[in-house]
């Protein structure tokens, strides 16, 4: 899937083998971006993505208008937010393929950091806000980036006000069993830091990411038949 490597590995003066530098990946190039179920195994979001920028402080990727993703339903096929919340997170549930619309969205990610910051658009170009994901940081194989969605979330619009995403969903993922007391009280602390870094307008935030454009030489990615294939290397 990807056009590079996303992990290498070296040998140790002991002849076990090692996790090295990542390598990155060129501009241009096609990964998955996916999460995990939240307390499953298995993967219940894929998204192809083209990477924008990759090195040792950013990771950019641009989800474009169209592209065929894989995305959670309940088991009869019903949108799973259109499921009363007290029952979104306990009915059963499976994935189908689907084509992501709307104008597309560009994903910062900085590496280590427990959430990924989304940018917005409306029609014509018209930037509309970022949008602060908590989630696992991002982990690194040879096809992609792997995550867990932390279900809490921020809106940051263009005049620097904020104000937080999804509360409901978080207090009833606890409820439910899919968020114990400990990783909650990890997912605040990452939302706090994350609200920090808006109050003071750190990074990605000043970096004129809201004028960044799509090269129109670029074709939609496809999504592979192996999709939700268990990584065979890994790093964060």
């Amino acid at each position: 899937m990807a056009d590079g490597e996303a992990v290498s590995t070296t040998a140790d003066t002991d002849g076990t083998t090692a996790p090295a530098s990542p390598v990155f990946w060129a501009p241009g190039s096609h990964i998955l971006w996916r999460y995990r179920e939240n307390g499953g195994r298995g993967f219940h979001i894929a998204r192809p993505v083209t990477v924008v920028r990759d090195d040792a402080e950013l990771l950019a990727v641009w989800l474009a208008p169209g592209t065929e993703c894989v995305k959670p339903v309940l088991a009869d096929g019903t949108p799973v937010h259109l499921e009363p919340l007290e029952s979104r997170y306990t009915k059963p549930r499976t994935v189908q393929r689907d084509r992501w619309f709307g104008t597309g969205v560009l994903k910062l990610a900085r590496p280590g950091e427990p959430w990924s910051v989304w940018l917005f658009w409306e029609p014509g170009w018209r930037f509309k806000n970022w949008y602060v994901n908590l989630e696992e940081p991002l982990a690194r194989w040879e096809g992609g980036v792997d995550s867990e969605d932390h279900f809490l979330d921020l809106s940051v619009h263009p005049d620097r006000s904020w104000h937080w995403r999804d509360e409901d969903e978080f207090a009833q993922a606890q409820r439910d069993g899919l968020m114990d007391a400990r990783l909650a009280e990890r997912v605040r602390e990452a939302g706090r830091a994350a609200v920090e870094v808006i109050r003071a307008w750190g990074p990605p935030f000043p970096d004129g990411w809201e004028d960044w454009r799509p090269d129109p030489a670029w074709t939609v990615p496809s999504l592979p038949g192996d999709w939700d294939r268990t990584p065979a290397h890994v790093s964060s």
